[in-house]
């Protein structure tokens, strides 16, 4: 656990919203808000070209390959409040497949750092494109953030759709292809 944030939120609790640090209640809260960050944010510690690297196969297959409906939670760099959706990444491969597996577990690097979800979508299709060289890559990322739900303009029912089109991706028929397989 991160002593420093620890003895942060200890100050923003006592000092600066004035509880209590010995109630019941919060004497535990700045050690499970340090230790929460740490998850929140451990995709800081993960490479992903680690996470592809190992996984990549030679394979003659042509085919647009999709990992559809992959959950992720990210949080807001600019509140720090979380967002959260459904990644679906394709790519029709280059002579390379990889483990399906390590679609979802780049989507997940990058959604557990600060992050906006444009860049998150970026990211994972940048990053699929430069290890495995497929023809092409699509990313298309739908969230909902607690920041427009609980604050500011307070629009529960919003949702953002953002995608990153490599490629192939970018012609009519290929995109249409992925769009419509998405749903």
């Amino acid at each position: 656990m991160n002593k420093a944030i620890r003895d942060s939120i200890q100050v923003v609790l006592g000092e600066l919203l004035g509880e209590d640090s010995k109630d019941e209640g919060v004497s535990k809260t700045p050690e499970r808000v340090a230790k929460s960050l740490e998850f929140l944010t451990r995709g800081y510690k993960t490479d992903p070209r680690a996470v592809l690297g190992d996984a990549l196969f030679v394979e003659e297959y042509s085919e647009m390959i999709i990992v559809r409906d992959i959950d992720f939670f990210s949080m807001c760099e600019h509140h720090m409040l979380p967002f959260y959706g459904r990644a679906h990444v394709a790519y029709i491969p280059n002579k390379h497949i990889v483990g399906i597996s390590k679609i979802a577990r780049v989507v997940e690097c990058f959604a557990r750092r600060l992050q906006v979800q444009e860049r998150m979508t970026q990211q994972v299709a940048d990053t699929i494109q430069e290890l495995l060289d497929p023809l092409g890559v699509g990313v298309v990322a739908r969230a909902e953030h607690m920041c427009m739900r609980m604050r500011g303009v307070q629009k529960p029912n919003t949702s953002v759709v953002t995608s990153a089109l490599l490629g192939v991706f970018q012609e009519r028929d290929t995109r249409q292809e992925f769009m419509t397989l998405i749903g």
